[in-house]
């Protein structure tokens, strides 16, 4: 009788290897290896049933029919634009946050508002029918008419759920979460490696086959990172993740992946008993009440996505009680802070060797591009000095080694979204040559 093989499979990366590694070599994972049954895959030659659309031959560009990819509306304007102007029929988009983030309010919600267009399944691995049901009893979406096409499915066989589809052929489906679901051929237990990457692979090609449009809920691990390997991100269209703490009022969802659209879009959300509400004006709420506000704060104008965003950036300097002084950034990188901090020290004269430093963006939101710097450096200048900027003033560009303000894109449509909510003196390159003028213009 042959011996039964087995391979070790990184449960971070999806990773195999013959034999049992302490150290993942290629996501550098400890102690992630777990034992799964060989699969030996099919001699050449061997009979294989054809999958339906197997036999599709391949076309000319210019023959394809654009209008069989237009977009479905999802009815809710801010989430449309994070997926790129609606769903893409037929695309495949994970959505993945920490627990009790919202992620199957929004999609029982995106759901119900596409049924009101055709047919939705709504798959629920993680719970019962009825408690999707008790869920949706708070939700104006489903109140509005829009449960008459949802259908629930509460199955966590995958293979079962596909069969029972295609004779159905729905415009979406949601699948909550890839976690909990499986199939009967991989053999492995449900939310293993090689189950998420298997379900994962048999939704694309039940998408793309037959143009329904499919959103999957993915867990995340204590790191943050969704839960899985790394192929999982690979293999979607779009992945979309919850930013922020759960017990907050706000949700941020961004974009980080979209083959249909411009990445690092946002869309806010606030949580009310009915369910997750659209913001419509962002900057109202990550600048808070206006007014005198108290020193080391600075209003800066920053690009997110294709929209300019209005965010307030805070400081706190003081003498360090150790030998060695702290800088903490949070939603800021902490690699820019340190050399906002050493730009500052070097080219305007300001002592920071002795000072604790923090700094980090009110609201929750986090934000990477360079425009950022003039206002995380009036902050801190604010700060050490005690000196309060003026309430109607905005900042903006990009800090050079050299003390330089570097100029940066899309200046006029930042200006203009600072203008429109009353910032009147606008601190930029085109009027600050270096970082020195900028704070003597801003501080007086």
């Amino acid at each position: 009788m042959p011996k039964a093989r087995s391979v070790y499979a990184c449960s971070a990366c999806g990773f195999e290897s013959p034999r049992w590694l302490g150290r993942c070599p290629q996501c550098q994972a400890w102690n992630s290896f777990d034992e799964r049954p060989f699969a030996v895959a099919p001699a050449r030659g061997a009979k294989t049933l054809a999958r339906p659309g197997a036999t599709a031959q391949p076309v000319p560009l210019r023959e394809i029919d654009g209008a069989k990819i237009a977009r479905l509306r999802a009815g809710m304007p801010e989430f449309d634009a994070v997926l790129g102007g609606g769903v893409v029929p037929g695309s495949l988009t994970l959505v993945g946050g920490p627990p009790g983030a919202g992620k199957s309010t929004l999609l029982l919600q995106i759901a119900a508002r596409l049924a009101r267009g055709g047919e939705v399944v709504y798959v629920c691995g993680e719970e019962s029918a009825a408690q999707v049901k008790l869920r949706s009893e708070r939700l104006h979406d489903l109140e509005a008419g829009g449960g008459d096409g949802l259908l629930v499915l509460a199955e966590t066989n995958l293979r079962a759920v596909l069969d029972a589809l295609e004779r159905r052929t729905p415009v979406a489906l949601v699948i909550d979460s890839i976690q909990t679901v499986w199939l009967p051929e991989s053999e492995s237990y449900a939310g293993s490696v090689t189950q998420v990457r298997d379900c994962t692979q048999a939704l694309v090609e039940f998408a793309k086959r037959t143009g329904c449009a499919t959103f999957i809920v993915g867990h995340v691990t204590k790191d943050g990172a969704i839960a899985g390997p790394r192929l999982l991100e690979h293999l979607v269209d779009t992945v979309l993740y919850f930013e922020g703490e759960s017990s907050a009022d706000y949700r941020i969802l961004r974009a980080y992946k979209n083959r249909f659209g411009s990445i690092d879009e946002i869309c806010v959300l606030a949580m009310h008993d009915s369910g997750l509400r659209e913001v419509s004006n962002p900057s109202e709420l990550f600048l808070g009440a206006r007014g005198q506000r108290p020193s080391g704060s600075c209003v800066t104008a920053s690009i997110v996505g294709s929209r300019p965003l209005l965010v307030e950036v805070q400081a706190l300097v003081g003498e360090t009680s150790y030998g060695t002084p702290r800088r903490l950034a949070n939603n800021v990188d902490q690699a820019r802070l340190s050399m906002i901090l050493a730009v500052l020290e070097r080219r305007a004269g300001m002592h920071l060797g002795t000072q604790d430093v923090y700094a980090s963006v009110a609201g929750g939101l986090r934000v990477g591009e360079p425009a950022i710097d003039l206002g995380i450096a009036l902050a801190i200048a604010s700060s050490f000095r005690n000196v309060a900027l003026p309430p109607d003033m905005a900042a903006f560009g990009e800090l050079g080694l050299s003390g330089e303000l570097r100029a940066v894109g899309s200046s006029d449509r930042r200006i203009a979204e600072a203008r429109k909510l009353g910032y009147r003196r606008i601190v930029s390159p085109a009027g600050a040559a270096d970082i020195s003028e900028a704070i003597r213009e801003a501080l007086g």
